[in-house]
This record gives C-alpha cells, sequence and structure tokens, in this order.
C-alpha cells in the first residue's frame, strides 16, 4: 500500500469533480475547489475523519468495498479505478462476463481490411466477426452453429482446419492454447459461457481433456507466421498479427503477406473467388 500516493489521487480526483456532477446542490458558499471530503464520504459511504486520513497518508488499508465504493463517488474510469486498488495494496476486481459485443468502430475497422483477412475474438476465443477474404481464406464460418464458431472448439473438436503445423508444432500450440484458456478462466471465473465452453472441451476431446488437467496457465496470443492450406491455391505462408481491443479485452487477428509475394498475389485471387470452389469444367 503506498498511503502517499493513495492520499494523492483521492484528493485530486475529489478537486476535480464539481456537485453538479454528482447530483449535488453547489451552495452559495463554496470555498473548496471540487467536492468537500464530506461530500465524497457522503457518497461513499464513509466517515468524513476515515476519508480524511486517507489523503493525509494516515489511513489504516481500505477493504474492497470502501475502494469500490470511493471509485463509484468519484466516477473513477476504469483505468483509474485499477489503478486506485494498485496503490492500495489491492488486487482490482475482476470482471464476471466476458465482453462480446462488437463495438461498431471496430466493426468500421474490420471492413477497412478488404485486402486482408481479418477476424475478430472475444477473450475465450469465440469468433464475433470476420471480413469475406477471412472466410475466403479460412473456411466460412457462418457454416458452424454460432456456439461452435470458437477457436478452441475447432481446433480440439471440429476437425482438420486449414492451418498447416508439423506434430512438434501442433502439440505446442495445443499447450499454449489450453494454458491461453486456463488463464481466461482466471479472469473470468463467474462467467457461465466460459464454463461451459470448458466443460464441452473436456467432453468432446481427450487431448484438450488431458492438456486441462495439467493446470498450467499460459500468455495471451502473440503475432506470428502461420501456414495456410487453401484447397484452391496450395499453402500459404501469411503474417498473422494481433491487434489488441484492451478494454473489451477482444483481439482483431489480421493476416497479411509482403509485396510482390506469391502470398500477395494469392491474396488478391481471394478477393475474387471468395468462398467459392473453384471445380474443373468437363473436358
Amino acid at each position: 500500500m503506498d498511503k502517499v500516493e493513495l492520499g494523492g489521487v483521492l484528493s485530486r480526483w475529489r478537486g476535480r469533480l464539481q456537485p453538479s456532477d454528482v447530483g449535488l446542490p453547489a451552495g452559495t458558499r463554496r470555498r473548496t475547489r471540487g467536492l468537500r471530503r464530506e461530500e465524497v464520504a457522503q457518497l461513499a459511504g464513509i466517515s468524513v475523519d476515515y476519508l480524511n486520513r486517507l489523503e493525509q497518508a494516515r489511513g489504516p488499508h481500505p477493504s474492497d468495498s470502501v475502494l469500490g465504493s470511493l471509485a463509484r463517488a468519484l466516477r473513477l474510469s476504469e483505468g483509474e479505478r485499477e489503478y486506485l486498488f494498485r496503490v492500495a495494496g489491492a488486487a482490482p476486481p475482476l470482471p464476471t462476463m466476458i465482453p462480446s459485443a462488437v463495438r461498431p468502430s471496430t466493426q468500421r475497422l474490420l471492413d477497412r481490411f478488404q485486402d486482408l483477412p481479418a477476424l475478430l475474438l472475444d477473450a475465450k476465443s469465440s469468433i464475433l466477426a470476420w471480413n469475406q477474404i477471412a472466410a475466403a481464406l479460412l473456411g466460412d464460418f457462418s457454416s458452424f452453429p454460432p456456439q461452435h464458431r470458437n477457436v478452441y472448439w475447432m481446433r480440439f473438436v471440429g476437425g482438420e482446419g486449414r492451418v498447416v503445423a508439423t506434430p512438434e508444432e501442433a502439440d505446442e500450440a495445443d499447450v499454449f492454447m489450453v494454458g491461453e484458456l486456463r488463464t481466461t478462466m482466471g479472469r473470468y471465473p463467474d462467467d457461465p459461457s466460459l464454463a461451459q465452453l470448458a466443460a464441452e472441451l473436456c467432453r468432446e476431446s481427450q487431448r484438450f481433456a488431458e492438456l486441462w488437467e495439467r493446470r498450467m496457465p499460459g500468455d495471451r496470443v502473440r503475432s506470428r507466421t502461420k501456414r495456410i492450406a487453401h484447397p484452391q491455391l496450395g499453402i500459404l505462408e501469411l503474417d498473422c498479427d494481433v491487434l489488441l481491443v484492451p478494454d473489451l479485452d477482444q483481439e482483431l487477428i489480421v493476416y497479411s503477406a509482403a509485396p510482390n509475394t506469391r502470398e500477395a498475389d494469392a491474396l488478391r485471387l481471394l478477393r475474387v473467388i471468395g468462398t467459392q470452389r473453384l471445380v474443373p469444367e468437363p473436358g
């Protein structure tokens, strides 16, 4: 607990608010810049003396409930709320549900990738949105039921995908992915859809169940190169970059190729053929 920093930020955040910001009357004899301690204490449901001691770096370690009440009273943003908990020596509260709504600005960004395959994943790697060229490269995601449009389900239950890997690379990817899902479970322990996904994977995939029992956490996926086996265009080696939408815990996956390469030509052709199958005409 950094008592000096905690007292400083509480005082600064109190000073930036006006009574009208929190639904209080301004009054006629206001000399204090921002809210008075009495007003913040009233909003947070704590004593004025307790808030005074916190601001003067003399207070005890505040409980999580007090920190949450102060964050609401001071109208803190998510980042400020997390900072408040950390300087108070407490772990920020975990979110309860995985955000799965597609923000309009993210959808607009996805739509602008007309020349590059791109798809949006939530924290449990469910595919929330994709562009046409991504379906042309990786397969038509709309052919899966919504609950199975998930990278983990497709890999461990859904059958062979189009990613090409050696047995060693495939084993490493399996371990990495299961560890990543285990870490996600730690961030969202109360999300029912995540628990349901893990239970279904354990039931349907022996390989997943064996790795899940190791209880080994993993890191978030990183940008890397992938080999994709397209049924008409052959094996394409593409750069796979991960762009984060941090406040929603979502990832925008974008595939690209260096200019003047066979892969770059193949991506241009994918825009033309889409998801149709190229079948030779009878001779």
